[in-house]
């Protein structure tokens, strides 16, 4: 009863409310900043030269945008984009895209508004995310308490039960090793690194992101160019049926929409209010809000429109072999077919790493939520540890089904909460991206120093945005 009452609720979420909510919110945003998205797309690599400076306080920009990418990266890259073509056929992969291009803008305004409102911990460091903007700037506790309780279900322990379905899964169909045992292997190595602290994990994420990254973007790479002479029929076959413009595929269009959607959003993440998080935690440079909502921004465009795009032309290349098999073991043989059986182990060691860094990023995300649900405490703190472990085992004996299901309900009724959120506070994020863009044209370092009015009406925190942010 349990699985049919979550997939009842699945299916009007994500068959009708949130693919408009998300589609709105991003056009909404992209009509309100004017397209910041495409009109200073390449500002958001400039950031990354400075992207590494950081303070006592907070970790750097480029360990934000490392562990919001180590939330994002994972099993929605190689399984999501898998089980999006699975079931929506080659046009899902349009609308991961287009909800990823529109997704920018939603990323740029939730971004923006987390570090605006984030506060300084009683360990000195940054914390913030939508909670803190829903009881600030909307002065509405009770929403924030409602997310807080969604997002703390979703990030404490469903959505690291996947990623641990993932890796078991993978390592079981290459090494034929039991779940449980891989299960607890993961479970005991995030222990040591989620102890270590924020900062320990903001390192973590530094230096494997960008390895695993680059690595397996050289692979598929490297395969779209041995196969580049159908790459051309494979975006058009994409573009047809998306649309219905295939004869046989006209009625696959709205699973092709719906998975897209889903599928995307689970990468992406942009507008469901996870990547505020990692944020707000930092200390940014250029010393201004909208500084991180361009930095985040960046990370949903690697994402989807890069590395889900690798994945998604690999399994297409692969997809008239007659396989009848989802999840990671299509991406393991999709490339196994194109480079032998070291594929299959490499994708192995991707999901590996990927969804360990999204489990280890989950649990910053959970414990951020804590002191909205009032379990701030040493009480608090250990729930959360003993659940999100125990989440880890289960995960890795769970079926796929299962996990991904309860996965879409968190997904779905924390985007509804942070998007409401947004729409609400739209006229402060275009404030604040006119101000940061205003000091720029002007060649100064862009820097946040409301009035004391400003301060009182948008009741921020106090001795986090003040004159002293000129000198960081």
């Amino acid at each position: 009863m349990i699985e049919q009452w979550v997939g009842a609720i699945n299916g009007y979420l994500w068959g009708s409310i949130l693919i408009y909510l998300l589609t709105g919110c991003g056009l909404w945003f992209t009509w309100r900043l004017k397209a910041v998205q495409f009109t200073h797309f390449f500002h958001m690599f400039v950031l990354l030269k400075s992207s590494r400076n950081k303070s006592a306080n907070g970790i750097s920009s480029f360990q934000a945008l490392c562990t919001s990418l180590a939330a994002r990266v994972g099993t929605g890259n190689l399984m999501g984009v898998a089980v999006a073509i699975s079931l929506g056929g080659a046009g899902a992969v349009f609308w991961m895209w287009l909800i990823a291009l529109v997704g920018m803008a939603t990323a740029f305004a939730e971004n923006t508004l987390g570090q605006l409102y984030k506060e300084k911990g009683e360990d000195g460091i940054y914390r913030g995310g939508p909670a803190y903007y829903m009881s600030k700037g909307l002065k509405s506790p009770k929403l924030a308490l409602a997310f807080s309780l969604c997002l703390f279900f979703g990030y404490a322990f469903v959505f690291s039960s996947v990623q641990a379905n993932s890796i078991t899964d993978a390592f079981h169909g290459s090494y034929g090793i039991d779940p449980l045992t891989t299960g607890i292997v993961i479970t005991f190595f995030s222990a040591i690194i989620i102890f270590g602290g924020l900062k320990n994990i903001a390192r973590f994420a530094e230096l494997t992101v960008p390895l695993m990254g680059i690595a397996y973007l050289v692979v598929c790479l490297a395969v779209i160019g041995m196969n580049i002479e159908q790459i051309p029929a494979i975006i058009a076959d994409i573009f047809a049926s998306a649309f219905g413009l295939k004869e046989a595929g006209s009625g696959l269009v709205g699973a092709a929409i719906v998975q897209g959607v889903k599928r995307g959003l689970y990468s992406n993440e942009a507008g469901m209010g996870s990547s505020p998080h990692a944020a707000a935690a930092a200390e940014p440079y250029p010393p201004h809000p909208a500084s991180q909502g361009y930095v985040q921004m960046l990370a949903v465009f690697l994402d989807t429109i890069v590395i889900c795009s690798c994945t998604a032309f690999l399994i297409l290349l692969y997809k008239d072999t007659g396989t009848q098999i989802q999840g990671i073991q299509l991406t393991q043989q999709a490339l196994a077919y194109q480079v032998g059986d070291w594929g299959s182990d490499f994708i192995t060691i991707a999901i590996l790493l990927f969804a360990f860094t999204s489990i280890v990023a989950n649990f910053v995300y959970a414990d951020n939520n804590l002191k909205y649900l009032k379990l701030d405490n040493i009480f608090g703190r250990w729930f959360l540890r003993i659940g999100f472990f125990s989440m880890l085992i289960y995960g890795s004996v769970a079926s796929l089904p299962e996990v991904i299901a309860l996965a879409d309900l968190s997904t779905g009724l924390m985007t509804i909460f942070n998007v409401s959120a947004l729409f609400l506070l739209s006229k402060v994020v275009v404030t604040l991206a006119k101000d940061y863009n205003r000091q720029n044209k002007m060649n100064d370092l862009p820097c946040y120093t409301p009035s004391e009015e400003e301060h009182r009406r948008l009741n921020l925190s106090d001795g986090i945005w003040s004159k002293k942010s000129r000198d960081i």
